[in-house]
């Protein structure tokens, strides 16, 4: 860690990284912009305050990489089937119990130790893509993904968009969310829902990831400042879900320090220009979670008081649900 943020003393754990995706390989749209810089990426996560991240899985395949990822780096992973890859269920080589039987095996198999999985998912309905997979199929096997979470005691990691109702139907049908049922919480996370849908979330127990894609808007603001301070969890979705200038959290960034500037938001080369040890434009990395917390805790106005206190109290949160050893 750079003695500025150890000196604020402030920590972070990005609960959302896809560190699966190609482009931190250089790889972009299968043409080679740019040297591998994983590396790169993760030092300077590592001097803003990022004490670990959590890899997230998409499918099948996209998990057993996802953990062989964390395993490498010492992070943390989840498994699971994204709600527009719900297909892959019904295509998969022996069907749908054996793609399940995938999935329940990569986690059997790293419950402990270096790059464990931490927990099910990303699994959950996507209502905005359903060019992808059908409602009925994602509902389908996201429930089917669920007896998961009920068999391994593992919180889940969730997907909501544009499907709110069927969603929270699905979860309480299945005993998630209902008090007394021994079921795990977990985490909906990249919210971008209603100040509705999020009261039922909480009341429900769940606690809500923030990134950019959920400070895009004044009404994204508004939303976000209803969350409890305990059910908080930040992270950056990355390479996705930059801050950006035409997002309402701008006139939020805008107020960090230079010196925290420097290590959340460094200025970045396009990848046609890329200088080893510098952050590739348009490509969103972990040590802009920093900036994901300075915003939230700007719009809770000061409660918790200093920043500090605030990231410390996410922090928490975090390793709360999902038990993690940092």
């Amino acid at each position: 860690m750079s003695a500025e943020s150890s000196k604020r003393g402030t920590r972070f754990i990005d609960i959302a990284v896809n560190l699966t995706d190609p482009v931190f390989t250089g790889l972009y749209h299968g043409k080679q912009k740019h040297p591998d810089d994983t590396q790169s990426m993760l030092d300077r996560a590592s001097s803003a305050g990022v004490k670990s991240m959590i890899v997230i899985g998409g499918s099948l395949e996209e998990s057993e990489r996802a953990v062989q990822l964390a395993q490498q780096h010492g992070l943390y992973a989840t498994v699971g089937c994204h709600p527009t890859r719900s297909t892959e269920f019904d295509k998969f080589k022996g069907g749908p119990d054996a793609y399940l039987s995938g999935l329940e095996a990569l986690i059997s198999k790293h419950r402990g130790g270096k790059g464990r999985v931490v927990a099910i998912g990303e699994c959950g309905l996507d209502y905005d893509r359903t060019h992808f997979a059908s409602p009925d199929v994602q509902k389908k096997y996201f429930r089917m993904q669920l007896s998961m979470a009920k068999k391994f005691q593992l919180p889940l990691y969730l997907h909501s968009r544009a499907a709110h109702a069927d969603f929270v139907s699905i979860l309480r049908e299945e005993g998630f969310g209902s008090v007394g049922t021994g079921h795990p919480s977990g985490v909906v996370h990249s919210f971008t829902g209603t100040q509705e849908e999020l009261k039922e979330l909480i009341s429900m127990g769940f606690y809500v990831g923030v990134n950019g894609c959920s400070l895009k808007t004044a009404e994204n603001l508004s939303t976000t400042k209803m969350i409890p301070l305990d059910r908080i969890l930040v992270e950056t979705d990355a390479p996705w879900c930059s801050m950006t200038s035409t997002h309402a959290s701008k006139a939020h960034t805008d107020t960090l320090p230079s010196e925290l500037r420097e290590l959340y938001l460094p200025a970045a080369t396009k990848p046609e220009k890329f200088v080893m040890g510098k952050p590739v434009k348009s490509r969103n990395e972990p040590a802009s979670v920093g900036a994901v917390a300075w915003v939230v805790h700007e719009l809770l106005e000061g409660e918790p008081a200093s920043f500090e206190e605030f990231s410390e109290q996410v922090y928490k949160n975090c390793i709360e649900l999902f038990k993690l050893d940092e």
